[in-house]
C-alpha cells in the first residue's frame, strides 16, 4: 500500500487495538484474534518483550491484509527499526519532533502522543498525519475531543486512554477520526487464560458499536 492508502485504510477500519502483551507470542495470538473478529489493522507496543520479532512475524503472515504498525515509539531509532521490521505506522506516547520527521522522510504514518492545545498544534504542524490524544480519557473524555475540536477542526485525532464499548461511538459523535483501545480489547486476563476467541469476540463487538456511531452521524447530518 501506498502512504495515503495505508491512512484512507486506518481511517475506514476506525479502531486500532493497541497490542500490550507479555510475550511475542500472546501478541501474535491475539492480532490473529483481531483479525479474525474483522479488524484490520493493529498496533504492537515495543513494551512487548520480543516486540520487533513480533512485528517480522505479523508482517510475514498477513502482508497486505492488515495495517500493521509499532506502538510505544520513543525515538527516531526505534521507529525506524520497526520499519525494517514491517510496520506501516508508528505510535508514540509523546511528542518527539524528531521521530516524526523520520516516518516522514520514509513516507510511513505518524501518529505522534500529545494532549494539551499547545502539544496538539505542534504536533500537527511538524506533519502528524493524525494526532494521538493521550491519555483522553483522564482529561475527560469524548468531552475533552470536542473541546479540542472546537478550535481545530482541521486536525485528525485519535484518543487513547479510556475507550471501551460504552465510549468508543461517543469519542466518534465528539470529532475523533477513529480510536484505539488497549486492555478493553486485548484483555491481559483473557490472553491469561487463552481464551482468544473473547478477544475476537470483543473485536466484532467494536466494529458493531463504530459501525452504528458512524450510520448515527450520518443520519443525522
Amino acid at each position: 500500500m501506498t502512504r495515503q492508502q495505508t491512512l484512507s485504510f486506518m481511517l475506514d477500519v476506525g479502531i486500532v487495538p493497541v497490542v500490550r502483551t507479555t510475550s511475542a507470542e500472546s501478541a501474535i495470538k491475539a492480532i490473529e484474534a483481531i483479525y479474525k473478529g474483522g479488524i484490520r489493522a493493529a498496533e504492537i507496543t515495543m513494551t512487548v518483550p520480543g516486540a520487533v520479532k513480533a512485528l517480522e512475524k505479523v508482517a510475514d503472515q498477513f502482508g497486505d491484509k492488515l495495517v500493521l504498525g509499532a506502538g510505544t515509539v520513543l525515538d527516531p531509532e526505534t521507529a525506524r527499526i520497526c520499519m525494517l521490521a514491517g510496520a506501516e505506522f508508528f505510535v508514540t506516547p509523546s511528542l518527539c519532533v524528531k521521530t516524526i520527521e523520520t516516518a516522514k522522510r520514509y513516507s510511513k504514518i505518524i501518529c505522534p502522543g500529545a494532549l494539551t492545545p499547545t502539544e496538539v498544534v505542534t504536533a500537527w504542524q511538524a506533519g502528524a498525519d493524525i494526532v494521538k490524544v493521550f491519555p483522553a480519557g483522564a482529561m475527560g473524555g469524548p468531552k475533552y475531543i470536542k473541546a479540542l475540536k472546537g478550535p481545530l477542526p482541521h486536525i485528525e485525532m485519535i484518543p487513547t486512554g479510556g475507550v471501551n464499548l460504552e465510549t468508543a461511538g461517543e469519542f466518534l459523535k465528539a470529532g475523533a477520526c477513529a480510536v484505539a483501545v488497549g486492555g478493553e480489547l486485548v484483555d491481559g486476563k483473557l490472553i491469561k487464560e487463552g481464551r482468544y476467541d473473547q478477544i475476537e469476540e470483543r473485536a466484532r463487538q467494536y466494529l458493531a458499536v463504530i459501525a452504528k456511531a458512524r450510520a448515527e452521524m450520518k443520519a443525522g447530518a
